[in-house]
């Protein structure tokens, strides 16, 4: 995070949605539950214990967890259509400087955090990190690079170029996939053509490890449809401050939204929705959910007026990616603090929540708990007029 703003008067972030008029209120809410739902379910008490929503489905498949991460990126979309407005004012070699440098920091953040502590605890010592094997790929690199893509394909193609490419994406994506894939199954965890073409760019050593098999769920391959999640949330913003707030705004991101999750649902047939390898399924279907559920909240917000609860998502919508990133740090600072034979996370969740609540039931509870902690964090970074700039 590169610069800070303490200014009554002057808001500063990646995205400008938080010194937005009231009346864009409810896509600074989305946001906002997006990051509030990210740090639940990336912090339970113990993987062990966690409810059925709140985990990814194991490959194949959606739960509301698997709506997170793209929502996040089609809320970087929506911003996009605020901040590439103020862009186009510019020649291009400012607009790809300014692109191309917050692309690189977002990326080099999340190698950070892959890093974080930088030391590990095993058999009752601390060791230095092996940084030979540390994972490449990570969300805010796919954030990086999403927003990257998505920046410069909007700012040189325009909408229509950018419609273009999220079709051509989407379809191109799909026969790769399948005829590249091992065949009879081109589509399984060991048989897809997105973990062969990370092979070939990446060490085996440098990918994620919790699939049992090197295999990156944000590798590089499988960005590509994952540019789609940003291109049409800046759509869906672009139309929103072009027809304003009303109910017939509402009326038609409903029908794209049911329309995508009718494609989503029929393309699931030969190319199964899939969070892993990011299928073209899978980003109609989340799209299509981001569209009807920005509708519901314009409704509440803008057209009944219904504001008086948003304030708490509000919060976490105007430091989004700090406090993000301040939620891994937090926690792997946690467990690298020993008390007795286990670390601090540990003690506080064994100790604070076990002893009166069941396994799932405390396992969330502290997932809340934490979140709650972040939201203090944020709210006091509010008062204080303080907005990180990404």
């Amino acid at each position: 995070m590169n610069k800070i703003s303490a200014s009554p008067h002057r808001m500063v972030g990646q995205d400008a949605i938080a010194k937005l008029p009231a009346r864009y209120l409810s896509l600074d809410v989305l946001r906002g539950m997006t990051i509030a739902l990210m740090i639940v379910v990336n912090t339970p008490g113990s993987w062990e214990t966690v409810y059925g929503p709140f985990r990814h489905a194991k490959w194949h498949g959606f739960t509301i967890t698997d709506l997170v991460f793209p929502t996040f990126l089609f809320v970087v979309g929506n911003a996009m259509s605020f901040s590439l407005r103020k862009m186009e004012q510019q020649n291009s070699s400012v607009f790809l400087s300014k692109v191309l440098k917050r692309t690189a920091f977002i990326f080099f953040i999340g190698l950070f955090l892959n890093a974080y502590p930088f030391i590990t605890f095993a058999d009752g010592v601390y060791a230095v990190k092996d940084f030979s094997a540390l994972r490449i790929m990570g969300v805010l690199q796919r954030i990086a690079l999403c927003y990257g893509v998505g920046a410069l394909i909007i700012h040189f193609f325009k909408i229509r170029g950018a419609i273009f490419f999220s079709v051509l994406a989407l379809l191109g994506y799909w026969a790769i996939m399948y005829f590249m894939g091992t065949q009879p199954d081109p589509f399984s965890l060991p048989g897809n053509a997105a973990l062969k073409f990370d092979l070939t760019l990446l060490p085996e050593k440098n990918l994620y490890k919790g699939y049992g098999i090197p295999f990156d769920p944000e590798g590089l391959l499988s960005t590509l449809p994952a540019i789609v999640n940003v291109i049409w949330g800046y759509l869906a913003g672009t139309y929103i401050q072009k027809n304003g707030n009303t109910q017939a705004t509402v009326k038609n991101l409903c029908i794209a939204g049911f329309i995508l999750l009718t494609l989503g649902a029929f393309w699931d047939m030969v190319f199964p929705i899939n969070k892993p390898i990011w299928t073209s399924s899978y980003v109609c279907h989340t799209v299509g959910l981001d569209l009807v559920i920005l509708a519901a909240l314009m409704l509440f917000i803008e057209v009944a007026g219904i504001k008086k609860w948003t304030y708490f998502f509000e919060v976490f919508g105007r430091n989004p990616l700090f406090i993000y990133a301040m939620s891994g740090i937090l926690v792997k600072t946690m467990s690298l603090i020993r008390i007795g034979d286990e670390g601090l996370q540990s003690w506080i969740y064994q100790t604070g929540f076990t002893p009166w609540l069941a396994g799932n039931n405390a396992s969330l509870l502290f997932a809340i708990t934490y979140m709650l902690v972040l939201w203090l964090l944020g709210f006091w970074m509010d008062k204080k007029k303080i907005y990180v700039k990404v």
